[in-house]
């Protein structure tokens, strides 16, 4: 038993040793992956930049800077060492950060244009910024042999998990980050070039309210479009708390920022800040169901035409601030309409009486617009010679009255998503994105219907993807420890009839003789033209073939069918009330009623189709798989075994409390004095038993201190605290990840939250009695007790304590306590 122990917590550590040492892995048979062990020791990348010219990646990273060559990964990555003195890093610890985040973490990679990268990193909270030489690959040095550095206040942020974004646009530096040590600050700035043009954000929580910023873009106006002589502009995308919503509560809202290339703030009202920075409210809702996802975690902008910025469009990733559960929505807007929003009326926040007061007549010219060809006409060479009238209204009307608004493309529920990039294929898109657990999911988009085409895992699942590029054909993929490179353009990445069925509304089409799948400028025709190419295949997504699943009574099944639609999901299923829909799965405890069939339907079609078809996803077919004979007998005999055990372990506690009760009777003979029950007192030490509980993080208990494992929940890794008996016994053990014939479900039986730790024993009698177990109340600290019961319940301590040890290697010999756990269920849905 102890020998099984230690081989259960020898196991992660030899799986994560396992999983760091692949130098150039495979990932389905389309890319490699680069893991721990080709970098050396170098971790936390958070940056990348890519020299489209030569394949080259940079990557910023915990006080070092690599280069990888991605058209040859297995060559060795180039690496430079940019790291903190140690004078300067305890003085970090001194002002209270931790000893981690008192590194030099890479946070901005920008190409200069006169080969040299602008480096900065947060150089222990004190961000400074450095100059690398393409061509040596080496940082500048000054005449005294050391790094050429200067402030990076205001241009990289001062902590390494801080949200920030910067664009570069003609040579100059634009960014949003925090400002100060305290990171109460924010500001969106021309962080470089000329001092007197260096301009920010006003100090305003009209301005800026607790931001997260996301992303930036920057729009080059075309000479053969730009007719008007329209200035170039700079969008940034954050969540900041509305402050036209703090009546009842604080709400977050996505919003999209805009300021114009040739700002340089006003004469005397806005000195030094910007003139033109105007935002609005991005809305990402499902008016069907009347959800909205207020929280924007990435954007992905894309040029639909070519040499056209006007057919600019930006995919946002959201998550919903309401949700309890993960919840990931993707929402595409489009520069025209955030345009048509920035020359709208403008929201009026002044409040007096608790009346909205009348708006404010709009100045000319109009606040908040580029200089255009007309505005120089006029006379307005400059945003200086802007009067104060307008620079005044601007100052206090950032926000635009009307908001900028788009339907999901598709809504995932149970899954969170982290990044997006994007592929424009035919008449439609496909979105690669990365989840929290290392994988990359593809999705067609076309229309309003959206497929899951497959779901590559790329990292471990303690690995989130935090970066994603897209170079000729290849999706060039990063989480903080590795770096993978997959293809990501062309059909002929789709390796298999079904998923070349699914992309068929992209113009893939399933070659049954060649084995492949390519493009196909045929017209795929009406109707539904994914199902009938599956139909081809052998299979249909409205008919899916019916799963048979052997399962026996107790069980419990996650029964998945994946829905991306914002349209909801229902289920056809024997009449029972033991199940209960997670999003479009289904959690089913299996009896003797709830064998069946099970029909999942879902509605397809986007929120503007008016009449959706009804399509079935997912079918399953559930039948008992009855336990032998010899069980039955083996398992009716171990029950009068274990209640003989329990009730010779009663009656011995009973008989050790009587004689500690005696014993002290004769050591205090008529003394009724009150015992001190305090943790410091020595008196009775030889009779009391612990007074620390096994959840008590004070205890020096086995329990107590437990083992640190690593469980995975919903595909993502997390401690768990828990014994060696647990995890021997219990559903975490390594008997204990059946599958009762489900290939999509995954067991979490064995999962255990922390701070719910709890004796072994009482864990096996919960499952002997069917869970109907009672607890019993202890007394508080502070209450006082006779001397006489604190040694009884002292001595009944020390017996039970002997007697569950006892039982529990007896219990631990029966093969009940070993056989496989039941499913449970699991907030992963795939295909």
């Amino acid at each position: 038993m102890a020998l099984r122990g230690v081989m259960l917590l020898l196991l992660p550590a030899c799986c994560l040793l396992s999983s760091g040492g692949s130098e150039a892995a495979s990932i389905g048979g389309v890319g490699v992956t680069l893991g721990p062990q080709t970098f050396k020791n170098v971790t936390d990348f958070s940056t990348f930049l890519l020299d489209r010219s030569s394949g080259v990646l940079y990557l910023g990273a915990r006080d070092a800077i690599l280069a990888v060559d991605t058209n040859n990964l297995n060559q060795q990555p180039r690496k430079i060492v940019w790291d903190v003195p140690e004078e300067k890093r305890k003085s970090c610890v001194g002002k209270g950060k931790t000893e981690v985040d008192c590194n030099n973490y890479i946070r901005l990679l920008e190409f200069l244009g006169d080969g040299r990268i602008y480096v900065c990193g947060t150089y222990a909270f004190d961000p400074h910024c450095a100059f690398l030489e393409l061509s040596s690959f080496t940082l500048e040095k000054t005449e005294d042999g050391g790094i050429r550095t200067e402030t990076g206040k205001g241009k990289c942020p001062f902590e390494p998990a801080q949200h920030y974004t910067a664009v570069m646009a003609s040579g100059i530096l634009y960014t949003a980050a925090t400002s100060n040590f305290l990171g109460t600050l924010f500001d969106i700035s021309r962080a470089t070039g000329p001092e007197q043009e260096r301009i920010r954000t006003e100090r305003s929580i009209n301005w800026l309210n607790d931001p997260e910023f996301v992303s930036s873009a920057f729009i080059e106006e075309s000479a053969d479009v730009n007719l008007t002589g329209d200035d170039d502009k700079i969008y940034f995308f954050f969540t900041e708390m509305a402050k036209e919503y703090e009546l009842y509560t604080k709400v977050k809202v996505p919003r999209v920022a805009r300021v114009c290339k040739s700002d340089v703030g006003g004469m005397k009202t806005l000195q030094r800040r910007w003139t033109t920075f105007l935002k609005a409210q991005l809305v990402c809702e499902d008016k069907s169901s009347d959800r909205r996802f207020n929280v924007l975690k990435d954007v992905f902008t894309v040029q639909h035409s070519a040499d056209d910025p006007s057919s600019t469009h930006f995919y946002g990733l959201f998550t919903s601030q309401w949700e309890p559960e993960d919840a990931s929505a993707v929402c595409v807007f489009s520069l025209k309409d955030i345009n048509k929003v920035m020359d709208g009326s403008f929201k009026e926040l002044k409040k007096n009486c608790e009346n909205w007061m009348n708006p404010e007549p709009i100045p000319t010219p109009r606040p908040g617009q580029c200089l255009n060809s007309a505005l120089k006409g006029e006379g307005f060479e400059s945003s200086l010679k802007l009067p104060d009238k307008v620079l005044t209204f601007v100052r206090d009307h950032p926000l635009m009255e009307n908001s900028v608004t788009a339907a999901p493309l598709l809504v995932r529920r149970g899954i969170g998503y982290t990044k997006l990039a994007v592929t424009l294929m035919g008449p439609g898109a496909v979105l690669h994105l990365g989840t929290d657990r290392g994988e990359i999911h593809k999705v067609a988009v076309v229309g309003q219907n959206a497929t899951l085409l497959e779901e590559i895992p790329v990292f471990p699942a303690k690995e989130p993807v935090n970066n994603m590029l897209l170079y000729q054909g290849w999706a060039l993929v990063g989480s903080p420890l590795s770096l993978a490179r997959i293809q990501a353009e062309g059909c002929a990445l789709f390796g298999s009839c079904e998923v070349c069925a699914k992309a068929r509304g992209l113009g893939c089409v399933w070659s049954s003789t060649e084995k492949a799948c390519s493009l196909s400028q045929e017209d795929p025709g009406p109707g539904d033209v994914v199902d009938a190419a599956l139909r081809e295949c052998g299979l249909g997504r409205c008919r899916p073939i019916m799963e048979d699943m052997r399962v026996s009574v107790g069980q419990r099944l996650l029964l998945p069918c994946v829905q991306l639609s914002p349209r909801p999901c229902s289920w056809d299923h024997p009449p029972h009330r033991l199940t209960r829909q997670h999003h479009s799965d289904l959690d089913v405890t299996v009896t003797e009623d709830s064998l069946g069939t099970y029909i999942c339907s879902c509605q397809e079609g986007g929120p503007s189709v008016r009449d959706p078809t009804t399509c079935h996803r997912a079918a399953y077919h559930l039948s008992l798989e009855g336990p032998s004979v010899e069980r039955s007998k083996s398992l009716a005999g171990s029950r009068q075994i274990i209640a003989f055990y329990i009730l010779s372990f009663f009656l011995g506690s009973l008989f050790a409390a009587a004689i500690m009760y005696f014993v002290i009777k004769r050591k205090t003979p008529g003394q009724h004095q009150a015992a001190d029950t305090s943790l410091s007192s020595d008196k009775g030490k030889g009779f009391m038993g612990s007074s620390v509980t096994p959840q008590s993080p004070s205890s020096s208990s086995l329990f107590s201190e437990g083992f640190r494992l690593m469980e995975k929940r919903n595909g993502t890794t997390t401690s768990t605290t828990t014994t060696t008996l647990l995890s021997n016994q219990g559903n975490g053990g390594p008997h204990g990840n059946g599958h009762g014939g489900s290939k999509n479900s995954n067991g979490i039986n064995g999962s255990s939250n922390s701070g719910e730790l709890k004796l072994a024993s009482d864990m096996l009698v919960a499952n002997m009695l069917d869970g109907r177990t009672g607890e019993r109340a202890r007394p508080e600290r502070g209450e006082r007790e006779s001397e006489e019961g604190y040694g009884i319940v002292g001595g009944l301590g020390d017996g039970l304590n002997e007697g569950i040890k006892g039982l529990e290697e007896e219990l631990a010999s029966f093969p009940m306590f070993r056989s496989n756990a039941p499913l449970a269920p699991c907030e992963e849905s795939s295909i």
